[in-house]
């Protein structure tokens, strides 16, 4: 009982002085991402975001800010609500391949890849965008303009471009379900491996900002 009044004690002072205990205090990772971030045809746990939340441990929260079938506009619609609900030290973007798949406009994707970086930056987080690569059965030229724009908006904006975490898995055995777009649940360790040390990069540079 004792204990119990002293923790309620703890938090009324540190209310008071604007500050808060538990998962508040730790760093907080937004990826804000489509079906290869949702942990799509498999248990939530299994997915790449879960795992890396695990590996970075109490100090650090990922959250999950992807929807299976989202598009570039899509996240555009709703990042300002993800932004001021975590208030996020880092935004890690990984859209496009829907935008890509139904042939809309390379130009579009990048007026909204730029408002999504921007409202980021905007929020002080360190912000990087992740590099999508399309089937080359979309044409070459389509294929060419569409994914010269995130190295052109890295640059830009000054950001992190993280490769295409899904380029080496394609050969392997295992990796991706049979539509050949989504990574299997097996693959989803090795996108955590891949994934954590850009977080642990960009973590460090929002701690230092």
């Amino acid at each position: 009982m004792k204990v119990q009044k002293f923790l309620v004690g703890v938090a009324a002072v540190l209310a008071l002085t604007g500050l808060s205990i538990g998962p508040a205090l730790a760093d907080r990772i937004v990826v804000l991402g489509d079906s290869l971030s949702d942990a799509y045809n498999m248990p939530r746990e299994s997915g790449w975001v879960h795992l890396l939340d695990e590996r970075l441990g109490p100090a650090h929260a990922v959250i999950d800010g992807s929807i299976s079938g989202d598009t570039s506009a899509g996240a555009v619609s709703r990042v300002q609500g993800l932004l001021e609900a975590h208030q996020p030290q880092v935004l890690v973007v990984i859209l496009g391949g829907n935008d890509g798949l139904r042939g809309l406009s390379p130009s579009r994707l990048e007026a909204n890849l730029a408002t999504l970086i921007e409202r980021g930056q905007a929020s002080d987080a360190a912000v990087a965008l992740m590099q999508v690569r399309l089937p080359p059965n979309l044409g070459p030229v389509y294929i060419q303009r569409f994914e010269q724009v995130y190295p052109e908006l890295a640059e830009r904006y000054g950001i992190e471009l993280i490769p295409f975490f899904l380029e080496e898995l394609f050969d392997q055995p295992g990796m991706m379900m049979d539509d050949g777009i989504h990574p299997t649940e097996a693959a989803q360790p090795l996108l955590a491996d891949q994934m954590e040390p850009f977080v642990r990069r960009l973590i460090d540079a929002a701690d230092v900002e």
